[in-house]
């Protein structure tokens, strides 16, 4: 919970940063939609789940992700989201010298609800500038399906974002979007094993079109 207040810090004071920098004007963009859906595309980014003796640890590999997010205006710059993401990659072993080694694949569905407040627009050239933060709370689905090893876990994951909107036409812009999914990896649900793992700061940086309706 500490991390997750001290990312949710950090964003939010690189935003109010961002937004005291520029001229902003207090309508969101897409004002008078109800409904905006963003189908995305992006790279994860995955810390370790456990630690082990003399530097070992474990994780993910850093994958591909691509999903979609829906979000419902509750206000002119406040929106209720949901997201569900997809992605799949190596598990790992790091080992110090010899670096990470591959012991396992697994796949992950991401998914999580929470709210997007938006600053307003400004200029970014000549393009129309909106920058937003969100919070919200979800899991991640790890399936593992080795021919050794057939499990799965469902790890509670919060998370906090920034990023922006670029309009290029009425009712569509460009989003870009930095989120940290911070959890722990459940063993006890994939193993069975009472094993207390590391918090994790699993970083997505992605892109893709916002659809207003």
């Amino acid at each position: 919970m500490r991390n997750i207040r001290r990312s949710l810090f950090v964003i939010t004071s690189l935003a109010g940063l961002l937004a005291a920098s520029m001229p902003l004007r207090a309508q969101a963009p897409g004002s008078g939609t109800v409904l905006h859906v963003s189908p995305y595309v992006g790279y994860i980014m995955f810390g370790d789940y456990l630690k082990g003796p003399l530097g070992t640890s474990l994780t993910n590999a850093p994958g591909v992700l691509y999903g979609t997010q829906a979000s419902m205006s509750l206000a002119p710059n406040l929106s209720l989201l949901g997201n569900v993401g997809y992605t799949s990659s190596d598990i790992r072993v790091g080992i110090p010298i010899l670096g990470g080694v591959s012991v396992g694949h697994s796949s992950m569905l991401i998914y999580d609800a929470g709210l997007e407040y938006n600053f307003g627009s400004s200029k970014a050239g000549s393009l129309p500038l909106s920058p937003f933060i969100q919070a919200g709370v979800g899991a991640i689905r790890y399936n593992i399906d080795e021919s050794i090893l057939q499990t799965n876990a469902t790890n509670f994951a919060g998370n906090v974002g920034i990023g922006a909107d670029f309009a290029l036409a009425k009712g569509i812009a460009l989003r870009v979007l930095g989120k940290d999914y911070i959890g722990k990896f459940n063993f006890q649900d994939a193993t069975g094993l009472g094993i207390s793992g590391e918090t994790a700061h699993n970083f997505a940086l992605t892109a893709g079109l916002r659809f207003d309706f």
